[in-house]
């Protein structure tokens, strides 16, 4: 009787603007990462984040061919969500609708837009799905906090998703309750800053960190006096 390996490898990609991050899960339990760091010089070359897919993939490819496992134990691809149109949270199937937004940049230019296109292409490599989780246009807003202080100006939300609920999800199973029943605060402290609050599952509040909005940050520079702002503009 032949024997064929368990399907429980997931292979995850994470593009960042300056870094490309891939780790290798089997069984649930992370066995290998890697994070490397691209140069200012070699991204300058290219016109486009999309335009960095092929350069990025081939960090990817050299990961991939320094481990052990075989093609018939990849379970699924895994990535960063990008920016797309606003969605609730949860784990999506990349298609082809999904890599022409992203593609195209309709929303605004992103590292996390090479995400889909480098997982798809993966997934056909090793015959399975590749699906992004929790993007960061994940608008779970509750009505009040899309009010705004200028009629006809609502708020969204666009944050660091992905890693706010895993933080969240990960705190709380250590004392013993679960994210969809709970309520909890989360501050993402990065290149970018985002603080929400969290209710049963859903990010009902909290500031759009990924366009700037809310506390400065090392590279942004968040909410600004308007006065000022509009006067240095005009200036």
């Amino acid at each position: 009787m032949t024997m064929h390996p368990k399907r429980d490898v997931v292979i995850v990609i994470n593009p960042g603007s300056t870094s490309s991050k891939i780790a290798l899960f089997k069984a649930g339990k992370m066995v290998a990462e890697r994070t490397l760091n691209h140069s200012l010089a070699e991204l300058s070359q290219f016109d486009a984040v999309i335009a960095q897919k092929d350069f990025r993939m081939q960090a990817i490819q050299e990961f991939l061919a320094d481990q052990d496992f075989s093609a018939s134990e990849v379970l699924a691809v895994a990535r960063r969500g990008g920016l797309l149109k606003p969605i609730p949270g949860g784990t999506y199937a990349v298609n082809e609708a999904m890599l022409d937004d992203l593609t195209a940049a309709k929303r605004n230019e992103h590292a996390s837009n090479l995400g889909a296109g480098l997982a798809q292409q993966v997934a056909d490599q090793y015959g399975v799905k590749a699906y992004v989780v929790d993007p960061p246009v994940v608008d779970e807003l509750q009505p009040l906090a899309r009010i705004s202080g200028l009629k006809g100006i609502e708020r969204h939300s666009a944050a660091h998703v992905l890693n706010q609920k895993a933080m969240a999800r990960q705190v709380l199973a250590t004392m013993g309750k679960t994210y969809a029943t709970s309520r909890v605060i989360v501050a993402h402290i990065g290149g970018g800053l985002s603080i929400h609050a969290h209710e049963n599952g859903r990010m009902i509040d909290g500031n759009n960190g990924i366009d700037g909005e809310g506390p400065y940050s090392p590279e942004r520079a968040g909410s600004l006096p308007l006065v000022d702002f509009v006067a240095k503009v005009l200036a």
